[in-house]
């Protein structure tokens, strides 16, 4: 095992390890921390271990009543419905077979897809008498296998959204469709007269094959206008390949292939488009790896930390000019002509040791990614090394760009605000985009937006875009409406709605339409039209087995093998002076087009486990030098423009690197997000991701910052567990003696398994469980009190120094004990346990003593403070899962293990006169789970999935030492020993 944390110099950044790690060493002689807080053993920490239920606190002064209403609004509201009456969409085919007729209670699945950044998210949507409840992934899917990520499993709440746009405006005031058709009319009729001279077309990365036809027959009628994309968050990959093969492809990395990836500022794992494929193609490896079939190493060089990195053997705290320096010096390892090894430093040298002999270890089985982030230069030096080390084509494969690239080129915002500054554009439309806020610094889109004399703008809100334009038109969500994308591989979907639009709202391509003078298709029948061209007579059978299968089979570009066209190696980067700033999408609110989600706002973001807001993390070592603690206000400058936002303290960061992430700052009106955290948008340059030469400073201020982190503190030790190799032992403690009797379980008895060797901390099966169970969001002020109702949460544990901790990640539902101290504390048996192992809660018998939550040493339980539902109409109450109690206040509430899932399938079994088979119960946080880190099922089965699990000597119980006997259990994350977990894993 590791050696036990280093000692180091004490300070408000980097206190001391060695008390904490006497206090809380446990049987393997580790101490995990999770907060520099606990590690310094601070007053205020001391105090909240103390309190038993530190959540109880006045609430005098504290909370806001609007801001709470606002967050519950959107968490469980289809409020503003009243007039409309919503069906499913009649011309929508379902997943499985339907039943003849509607039976109530019945659920129907439907395949579809919802888009992040243009890319097709394939899904299964649940509904309950036409009304939308869930989704999930699509198992069938080539690319995703089922594999789903938080965007996905909160798209549903967009649909629901009640601030989204509900009628057309004209200068920020409700008009009529009429009145905008008409408008749209006599545009396109000036623009006939000048072949559309002066039209620009501003949209986001496209990947629909019918949006891809307007916009070419768009171009057909008025050859002089030209479009324009503007994907915030875009990297430049294409750049790289362009550089280096002569054209621009799309990368995928094949980490299931891959036996020893080496990511220079790369994160795969990380949230994104492409994080659902990675992680199940990572998983796949990691499985192969547990039986002993070839390795699997990430060895990363990050200046902030990444779930990649937390997930890697060997991780090397870099800054961000050395992660070139570190690119370079691999180049010239293995040979690439023109490299030459810059000076590195003596850890630097280490890492790169260790890089090297990994790849040479796995001869055509290596990987090396740069970050989609640098510079391209730097990406494309990345694609030598890879040609060097044979992974061309097998660990990294290439097409054709799935996204439809424009002739200006992806990433073209700056171009034409210029020519809009010069006044040679009179029309501007604009698709789903948001310019005026996400424009980079020194690009003035609001200044030039006033030189245009016709502004078009079509949205899912009335946005900072939308209120400087002439017309806003409210686009319906891709529940509701018809069309068409393709995933991150190629494969495209058809997005078919789950049901009939909630307001007086268009799709996206029926705004196109209207532009080219069509006010009268749908956006099914404009779909269609694309389907049905490429088709021709096979398209009817073609059409439904699409809508069946959720996707077009075969209809992923086939791979290519490019030639090398250019050997460029760029020169070492020019030492950075000062402060780096870093900017990053954030988590969960990625580039701010979910900062009206509140299920995302209040998922806590890995590593500070923030919510409803983003901080100025810093390193350890800066906070010491400056005096920092979390929560100090700062004034960050750079190039003469600033910013003011809340420190947070962050482990494991770069000493002169501070990072910022986009999503926040918004100024919409009525946007549930509007007023939370600061505008990083205001601070970025064109084009870049990092930028050296910030100045920070303290205000003197104190900002609350709503954070997870230290809430649910278990009493213990022994949290994450560690082996060697897959087949060690755990080290388990003897079988203590109990007053309670030996049970015997009948068939079925349900438990969990949790693999910690698979987790990445994603949150998908937080949010997940949200949206199955109904659980309340309870705003900012809530959550800084430690009163959120997350029944899952993802504890994120450090192990070692602050500067360069181990990062650890352990989802925590019910455990469902069976020696429950939840159920002896109880009152009045409102907490028990059924025959069949649940440890369930009956809400109508609660009277909110709390004491099962003193007694819990697990700390899963929440306690409902607040009456969040009685006072809903009946529209509110449609939008939630019927399956599923809805909570009144003064109750407490727990994870169930998705108990109504079971009982569905119990009663499907039943009428068909069958025991119910192994694995065909599916809890909401396994299906969600991207790497299948988490096993359901009958645990008197000996051949069930989790009984195989629950024997592998990795398996474990959490605080075995409290004798619970829980029903939920872990599987150690494999690390070898003596190389910071490097080896043959890690």
């Amino acid at each position: 095992m590791p050696d036990a944390p280093r000692d180091g110099p004490a300070g408000p950044g980097r206190p001391s390890t060695a008390r904490f790690g006497e206090r809380l060493a446990g049987r393997t002689g580790r101490a995990f921390w999770r907060s520099l807080e606990e590690l310094a053993g601070t007053p205020e920490f001391a105090a909240a271990l103390r309190e038993e239920f530190p959540a109880a606190a006045s609430l005098a002064g504290v909370l806001d009543r609007r801001s709470l209403l606002r967050a519950m609004a959107a968490s469980l509201a289809l409020s503003g419905l009243t007039g409309f009456e919503a069906h499913a969409e009649e011309t929508a085919l379902p997943y499985v077979e339907q039943p003849e007729g509607e039976v109530p209670g019945i659920a129907r699945w439907y395949a579809t897809a919802v888009t992040f950044g243009g890319f097709a998210q394939p899904a299964l949507g649940k509904t309950y008498a036409g009304r939308p409840v869930k989704l999930e992934g699509n198992p069938d899917h080539p690319a995703t296998g089922g594999a789903s990520d938080v965007f996905l499993q909160a798209a549903l709440l967009g649909l629901y959204d009640p601030g989204r746009s509900q009628a057309p405006r004209r200068l920020g005031r409700p008009a009529t469709w009429a009145a905008f058709d008409d408008a749209v009319l006599r545009t396109a009729t000036a623009l006939d007269a000048t072949q559309g001279e002066g039209l620009r077309l501003l949209t986001g990365t496209v990947t629909s094959p019918t949006m891809a036809r307007q916009i070419a027959a768009l171009g057909t009628r008025w050859p002089k206008a030209r479009w324009h994309v503007w994907e915030p968050m875009a990297g430049s990959g294409h750049e790289a390949t362009a550089r280096v093969f002569g054209r621009p492809l799309d990368m995928h990395a094949r980490l299931d292939r891959a036996e020893a990836v080496v990511c220079l500022d790369a994160d795969p794992l990380g949230p994104g488009a492409h994080q659902s494929v990675n992680a199940r193609r990572w998983s796949a490896r990691r499985e192969a790896f547990r039986r002993g079939e070839g390795g699997c190493r990430f060895l990363v060089a990050e200046a902030v930390p990444s779930l990649t990195g937390m997930m890697a053997g060997d991780r090397l705290v870099a800054a961000e000019a050395r992660v070139a320096a570190l690119l370079l010096a691999l180049a010239a390892e293995f040979g690439v002509a023109g490299a030459s090894a810059p000076d590195l430093a003596g850890d630097e040298r280490r890492w790169l040791a260790d890089a090297s002999a990994a790849l040479r270890a796995a001869p055509g089985r290596g990987l090396v990614l740069a970050g989609e982030r640098q510079p391209p230069e730097f990406q494309a030096l990345a694609l030598l090394v890879n040609e060097r080390i044979g992974a061309l084509g097998t660990g990294l494969t290439f097409t054709a760009p799935v996204a439809v690239a424009p002739p200006e080129g992806m990433g073209s915002l700056p171009a034409l605000v210029e020519d809009m500054a010069a006044g040679q554009v009179s029309a501007l439309v604009m698709l789903g985009t948001n310019p005026a806020y996400t424009a980079p610094a020194g690009v003035d889109f609001r200044a030039a937006l006033d030189k245009v004399a016709f502004r078009l703008h079509a949205g899912l809100h009335h946005d900072e875009t939308a209120a400087l334009c002439h017309w806003h038109a409210p686009l319906a969500h891709e529940l509701e409406s018809w069309s068409d994308a393709r995933a991150v591989d190629g494969t495209a979907s058809i997005v078919q709605p789950l049901i009939r639009p909630f307001y007086a709202v268009r799709g996206v391509h029926e705004i196109l339409a209207n532009l080219a003078g069509d006010f009268g298709s749908g956006s099914r029948d404009i779909v269609q039209a694309t389907w049905r061209d490429w088709w021709g007579e096979a398209f009817d059978g073609r059409w439904r087995d699409a809508l069946l299968r959720g996707f077009v089979e075969g209809s992923a570009p086939d791979p290519v093998t490019p030639a090398v066209a250019t050997r460029d190696v760029p020169p070492v980067p020019a030492a950075a002076d000062g402060l780096t700033v870093c900017f990053r999408p954030d988590p969960t609110m990625w580039d701010g087009r979910f900062s009206d989600n509140a299920w995302l706002q209040e998922t806590p973001k890995p590593f500070s486990k923030v919510t409803w807001g983003n901080v100025v993390a810093v390193s350890p070592a800066l906070a010491a030098e400056r005096g920092l603690a979390t929560g100090d206000e700062v004034t960050l400058t750079l190039s003469g423009r600033r910013l003011t936002g809340a420190v947070w303290v962050m482990p494991g960061q770069e000493r002169s690197t501070l990072a910022l992430t986009f999503g926040y700052g918004r100024r919409h009106e009525g946007g549930l997000g509007a007023g939370f955290g600061y505008d990083a948008f205001a601070l970025r340059p064109e084009g870049r991701w990092s930028l050296a030469g910030a100045e920070l400073a303290k205000t003197g201020g104190r900002q609350q910052v709503a954070t997870t982190q230290t809430h649910q503190a278990m009493d213990g030790f022994d949290f994450v567990r560690t082996v060697a190799t897959p087949g060690e032992a755990v080290p388990k403690a003897d079988d203590a003696p109990s007053f309670y009797p030996r049970r015997h379980w009948d068939s079925p008895s349900w438990g969990m398994s949790i693999d910690l060797d698979s987790c990445i901390g994603c949150n998908a099966c937080v949010v997940a469980c949200v949206a199955e169970n109904n659980v309340p969001m309870v705003g900012k002020d809530l959550v800084a009190q430690g009163r959120e109702m997350h029944w899952l949460r993802v504890d994120h544990y450090y192990e070692g120094d602050p500067a360069a901790p181990k990062s650890y990640v352990q989802p925590v539902p019910c455990m469902h004990c069976e020696q429950a101290p939840c159920e002896m504390g109880c009152p009045v048996n409102a907490t028990v346990h059924s025959s069949d192992g649940l440890n369930l809660q009956v809400y109508n018998r609660c009277i909110g003593t709390r004491t099962c939550s003193s007694f819990c040493p697990y700390k899963v339980r929440r306690f409902n403070w607040f009456d969040f539902t009685s006072a809903d109409p009946p529209e509110m109450r449609a939008a939630r899962n019927p399956d599923v109690t809805v909570r009144g206040r003064g109750v407490m509430e727990k994870c169930t293990y998705c108990v109504q899932r079971i009982a569905e399938t119990r009663i499907t079994a039943q009428k068909e006169g069958r025991p119910i088979h192994d694995g065909e119960v599916v809890t909401a946080c396994q299906q969600a789970c991207p790497t299948r880190a988490i096993s359901f099922g009958d645990v008197t089965d000996a051949a069930s999935a989790v009984s195989g699990r629950k024997a592998s000597p990795r398996s474990y119980a959490l605080l075995e030492e409290a004798n619970t006997r829980p029903r939920t259990t872990y599987l150690a994350r494999v690390e070898p020993a003596g190389n910071d977990g490097g080896g043959e894993a890690g």
